[in-house]
């Protein structure tokens, strides 16, 4: 854990280092966040702590391509608009950003589905445009399926589906894994569409954050969104309106869905055992999101 509790008069005394003239707004804790802190500053911006999360890498990149991104994309997302650099007080980064209001999907739904599914389609039309050269590589994620077996696997057995759906699941991902690879070049790719990273206002999406794990790469690992973001029976409707996506693409992007459904799954659990970044309200939303999986496009 870190060994520095993160307050709200720490985020007052960096601001009055570094950025006095923000100082004087007001400060609310966000609750959620794992890698990273949230705070309110006023009612239009926010600060971000680096918490659990190692490196500062995160954040840099967040710092460096969302002021690229962000003009051209059509639903807000969070914009650097400060830096906070280490200091004694606190030897970590921190970044203010606009804040993006909204309700996070995790605690929240999605009650018009056919415009959620418009709304994504075409936020992830505007994203998925092919990336400049120097733009981040994924590590730990963007690779095909066949490449991401290891991790599928202990999801599937930490998780432990019913046995009625089990076969099922594991059908899925077999026909990620033998779908054809991304073959255009790499395009910008969020990487993390989960219910918790975004933000939903009027029965639909309203917001795109957390974009710490963007890379460029396969938009597979975007698409699968359909599943794990939208209400049942809306899949198509997003795929008809995204209309790049191929057979294959669909095939990847399935699979990466239920993968992300069994994670959703297991933090969940750990929520429920009561362990370190577990998300009790994750268990529900995973399940629901598997059982769109299984019923396809």
């Amino acid at each position: 854990m870190t060994e520095f509790e993160i307050t709200a008069d720490l985020v007052r005394d960096l601001l009055q280092e570094q950025h006095p003239d923000l100082a004087g707004l007001a400060i609310r804790e966000v609750v959620g966040g794992w890698g990273n802190q949230m705070w309110r500053l006023g009612d239009e911006l926010a600060v971000r702590m680096q918490r659990m999360d190692p490196t500062p890498e995160l954040q840099l990149k967040e710092r460096r391509w969302l002021p690229v991104l962000a003009p051209r994309l059509p639903l807000p997302v969070p914009t650097p608009v400060r830096f906070g650099e280490p200091s004694e007080r606190f030897p970590k980064h921190w970044t203010v950003m606009t804040w993006v209001p909204g309700e996070p999907l995790d605690h929240g739904s999605i009650s018009r589905g056919a415009h959620a599914a418009d709304t994504l389609a075409g936020f992830l039309q505007a994203l998925h445009v092919e990336a400049p050269a120097e733009a981040p590589i994924a590590t730990d994620r963007g690779a095909h399926p066949r490449n991401c077996t290891d991790g599928f696997e202990n999801f599937f057995q930490a998780v432990a589906p019913d046995d009625d759906i089990a076969a099922d699941v594991r059908a899925v991902w077999d026909d990620a894994v033998a779908a054809h690879a991304w073959e255009g070049p790499p395009v910008w790719v969020h990487g993390d569409l989960h219910p918790a990273n975004v933000v939903v206002s009027d029965g639909t999406l309203s917001g795109i954050v957390d974009f710490g794990d963007m890379f460029a790469g396969d938009p597979a690992w975007d698409l699968a969104a359909a599943w794990v973001l939208l209400p049942a029976g809306t899949a198509s409707r997003f795929f008809d309106t995204y209309a790049y996506a191929d057979e294959a693409a669909i095939r990847r992007a399935r699979g990466l869905a239920a993968m992300k459904s069994l994670f959703l799954m297991l933090m969940g659990q750990n929520g429920d055992r009561g362990l370190p970044g577990g998300k009790p309200n994750w268990g529900p939303a995973g399940r629901a999101a598997l059982d769109r999986v299984l019923k396809g496009v």
